[in-house]
């Protein structure tokens, strides 16, 4: 990397879309270290944490391996991260995926499933896999997040069959529907931001969300608040 160059790591805990990530970030600009160090998450300006799979198996490696409690030590110490799909729900203090689990706990709130929605037509298909509308949550606003600039209502793409439910709507930043069921499909709360959408599959607006990432990390700013 170049000199003065922020340092950006993806964490790797051996599950999910690491190199498109990787690639997305590249696009924008910003190049970032696929990473299973907890001393490499020690050092670097900034942390995402991508992912397509299990809950609990996530939740396994990233404490087996001390990753967790790097992350958690980073955050706390104002240090951005980056939650996507289910590196978002990771950010949770729970998840009910195939029993009960401990997550992060930097949000608090937990991770549910989708065809457990009280909610959810009869004919949904789960996994919840296509372009879904982002909405502003009510009383959000986009302004100076990672979503600034991004049409309300803009299609993006997800994979997911479970959704997060933080406990305060003070950290919703845009809601999404799926069949009846309408969820969080991003967060902000300062240095953390998470999305269950892929920017990195959503085109050319989803790279902008990328870019705004990579500002706001080289400016050593948070992401914002959803309030």
């Amino acid at each position: 990397m170049s000199s003065g160059q922020p340092t950006l790591a993806i964490v790797d805990y051996g599950m999910g879309n690491l190199f498109s990530v990787l690639h997305a970030f590249a696009a924008v600009g910003q190049p970032a270290e696929i990473t299973s160090d907890p001393a490499r998450l020690a050092t670097a300006d900034g942390l995402v944490i991508p992912g397509v799979g299990a809950f609990g198996i996530a939740m396994d490696a990233l404490e087996r391996t001390g990753m967790a409690d790097a992350v958690r030590e980073r955050v706390a110490r104002g240090t951005p991260l980056v939650g996507i799909c289910l590196g978002m729900q990771l950010l949770m203090a729970s998840s009910t995926e195939f029993g009960s689990h401990a997550g992060l706990g930097i949000i608090d709130g937990d991770t549910v499933a989708l065809k457990a929605s009280p909610d959810i037509s009869p004919a949904a298909r789960i996994p919840h896999i296509g372009w879904s509308s982002v909405q502003p949550a009510p009383g959000s606003t986009w302004s100076h997040t990672p979503l600034d600039g991004l049409a309300a209502g803009a299609d993006m793409y997800f994979v997911h069959s479970y959704f997060v439910r933080p406990k305060s709507s003070e950290v919703v930043l845009s809601l999404s529907s799926y069949r009846g069921v309408t969820f969080c499909s991003s967060l902000v709360k300062g240095n953390v931001f998470g999305c269950q959408f892929h920017p990195e599959r959503s085109g050319v607006e989803g790279l902008e969300i990328y870019r705004r990432i990579t500002t706001a990390i080289r400016a050593a700013q948070p992401f914002g608040e959803a309030r």
